[in-house]
C-alpha cells in the first residue's frame, strides 16, 4: 500500500487524496511535516525526477525561500540537500507519493492515472 506524504492544509494534496479515493485506491498518509520521508525515500524519489533536487523541493515554501536555497541549493552536495529534506517536511514537495517500485512527486492527475491506476505499477516520475 502506498504512503502519500502530505499536509492537510495543501490543496493540492487534498486533491491527490480525492482522487485516489475516487480511483478506489488504498494508501496511508502520514503527516509530511511531522514525519518527513526519510533519506531513502528521498534517494528513491530523486531518481524518479532525473536526478534534479529541486524537483523535490517546495520552491514556492516559506521555508524555502526563508533559508535562502534558490542561491544555496546549487552548492549543496546531493547527501546535504536529501538531509535537509528529511528534517523538514516543509521543505519537500507535495504530495509525497511512494509504494512498490512508484515514487509520485507533486500531483498532474494524468501521470497518477498513469503509475497507479494505468496498470503501469512500476512507475516512477514527478509531477506537477
Amino acid at each position: 500500500m502506498p504512503t502519500v506524504y502530505c499536509y492537510e492544509k495543501c490543496s493540492t494534496c487534498r486533491d491527490a487524496l480525492k482522487w485516489l479515493d475516487g480511483q478506489g485506491l488504498a494508501y496511508q498518509i502520514k503527516a509530511i511535516r511531522d514525519t518527513p520521508p526519510t533519506v531513502a525515500e528521498l534517494r528513491r524519489a530523486l531518481t524518479a525526477v532525473g536526478g534534479e533536487l529541486r524537483k523535490l523541493f517546495n520552491s514556492s515554501g516559506l521555508d524555502y525561500r526563508a533559508l535562502g536555497l534558490k542561491d544555496r541549493l546549487p552548492a549543496m552536495t546531493e547527501t546535504e540537500a536529501l538531509e535537509l529534506l528529511s528534517n523538514n517536511g516543509n521543505l519537500v514537495r507535495r504530495p509525497f507519493l511512494i509504494g512498490g517500485a512508484t515514487v509520485l512527486v507533486g500531483f498532474k492527475p494524468a501521470a497518477w492515472q498513469q503509475a497507479l491506476a494505468g496498470g503501469d505499477k512500476g512507475s516512477v516520475a514527478s509531477h506537477g
